[in-house]
């Protein structure tokens, strides 16, 4: 069975982590949600583009307030920004975020031994769902992108030693039997001791419960023990993106 392409969980992620809004402006999609993080703050080119259509949509993103920023897509079935990257890189845009996009059948996983009492999936999410996200830097703009998610959707609790462990946040996209985990964090004292495989277990349990048989994640490049840890459990490349962003902005 082939698993979902590059194509499939760039729409995936646009649909389990979107935007406050997506406007268009020329051939660009302009996505702004303040504070919210690049993937929702970002342009992607959705057809053919002049010079004058990308300075027209550095102003756009510039006028809102939010950063001028880029999404550069690679992988089967993607668009190919090859273009738009070497134009971003002779206004002296700069490369941030390179990502990955893998992908691992349920099935292995969701096979796997789950503890009792050790992962739990509930929506809305709890209180110390929220703690942990916040102890983990993903905060409340970052935490009303699940909100508004208009999927299935399920908020991940791990335990470990009688205490709460991670939280991490599922979307589901039905048009590819796929499921997108977003916003997985584990916190410090309780890593090393097997949380993020029991999350992951039952996140595909989760995933066949909605009748899926993928789930897919975005990581960063320089995250070399999270990549690994993934791999270890199915997962394969599908895809990778970075951003260009202006060099006066932070991201």
């Amino acid at each position: 069975m082939t698993h979902p392409n590059a194509a499939a969980l760039f729409a995936a992620s646009d649909l389990t982590w979107p935007a406050e809004t997506v406007t268009r402006q020329g051939p660009f999609l302009l996505r702004h949600a303040p504070g919210a993080g690049g993937r929702v703050n970002c342009a992607t080119a959705e057809g053919s583009f002049s010079e004058a259509d990308i300075d027209a949509a550095i102003a756009a993103m510039h006028a809102k307030g939010g950063p001028r920023l880029f999404m550069i897509r690679q992988g089967a079935g993607a668009p190919d920004d090859s273009a738009l990257d070497q134009a971003l890189a002779d206004k002296g845009y700069n490369t941030v975020s390179p990502t990955r996009l893998m992908v691992a059948p349920t099935g292995p996983i969701a096979a796997r031994d789950l503890p009792r009492v050790r992962a739990f999936v509930v929506w809305e999410p709890l209180a110390i769902q929220h703690d942990i996200w916040e102890e983990g830097g993903i905060r409340a703009p970052r935490r009303a992108v699940m909100m508004r998610a208009d999927c299935p959707k399920a908020a991940l609790l791990g335990r470990l030693n009688d205490h709460p462990a991670c939280a991490g946040y599922l979307g589901y996209d039905a048009r590819f039997g796929l499921s997108e985990l977003h916003a997985l964090y584990v916190l410090p004292h309780q890593r090393r001791q097997g949380m993020a495989v029991n999350a992951l277990t039952m996140a595909a349990r989760w995933t066949e419960s909605e009748g899926g048989h993928w789930i897919g994640l975005a990581v960063e490049e320089h995250n070399t023990a999270a990549r690994a840890l993934y791999e270890s459990l199915g997962f394969v490349e599908a895809g990778r993106y970075h951003y260009r962003m202006h060099p006066e902005d932070t991201k």
